[in-house]
């Protein structure tokens, strides 16, 4: 099934410290993909997989079908596939999934962002209590999560590359942060997205129509 990958990804970027601007010696290549199954592939009793791990190391790629479910639910790390800035593979497939991009954002990216920050924010304080130790790059991703969230509310474009605040993230990751100060920014952060929320433009729900035009014309295409 890896040909899958090999033979058929529309979309390949590199998310994680690279893209976020927080690389340092020796940091992964996070390798994220989309793949579009031919359409042949559905007409059988067993469909393909809708998502694969490989072949290359630290790599993991969607079934575009998957892919769009995920983002149409304002999936934090599926979304950021479409806006990394470090695109390695893409084709006119791939070209017509960024175009459609802005589709899949919607108010809701409020609740998803907000509820993946407050549920690491949650497992760091558990361990803390349970072993006495602090998960720091857990709570640094917390902090950038909270960060992205107000940005695409306010903007309609999704937070990547945080270079900008690199130095107070990386003290945060190495520990050099209190944790009281730690706490108080996600604090901050937290009234900041409610406040961004309040005031967005974007839309209700995302565009499924043009998420499924998408859809449909690129399985279009993948008839044999």
């Amino acid at each position: 099934m890896t040909t899958l990958v090999t033979e058929h990804t529309i979309l390949a970027v590199v998310v994680g410290s690279r893209a976020y601007g927080l690389a340092g010696p020796g940091s992964d290549h996070d390798r994220r993909g989309v793949y579009a199954a031919p359409t042949a592939m559905f007409w059988h009793l067993d469909k393909p997989p809708t998502h694969l791990d490989g072949p290359a190391e630290e790599q993991f790629s969607w079934e575009l079908e998957r892919f769009c479910t995920l983002a149409l639910q304002g999936n934090p790390t599926v979304l950021e596939v479409l806006w990394s800035p470090l695109i390695t593979a893409v084709t006119a497939d791939g070209e017509h999934l960024l175009a459609t991009r802005q589709a899949f954002l919607s108010r809701r990216v409020a609740d998803t962002y907000g509820a993946y920050a407050r549920d690491q924010l949650k497992r760091v304080d558990s361990r803390r209590r349970r072993t006495g130790g602090t998960n720091h790059k857990q709570a640094m991703h917390m902090i950038r999560l909270l960060l992205a969230g107000a940005h695409v509310l306010r903007t309609g474009e999704v937070l990547v590359d945080v270079s900008p605040l690199r130095e107070r993230l990386l003290a945060v990751k190495s520990g050099d942060v209190p944790w009281e100060s730690v706490t108080a920014w996600a604090g901050e952060l937290l009234a900041d997205l409610d406040e961004a929320a309040a005031r967005t433009a974007l839309p209700e729900t995302p565009d499924r129509a043009a998420v499924d035009a998408l859809l449909y014309a690129v399985r279009e295409r993948g008839l044999p």
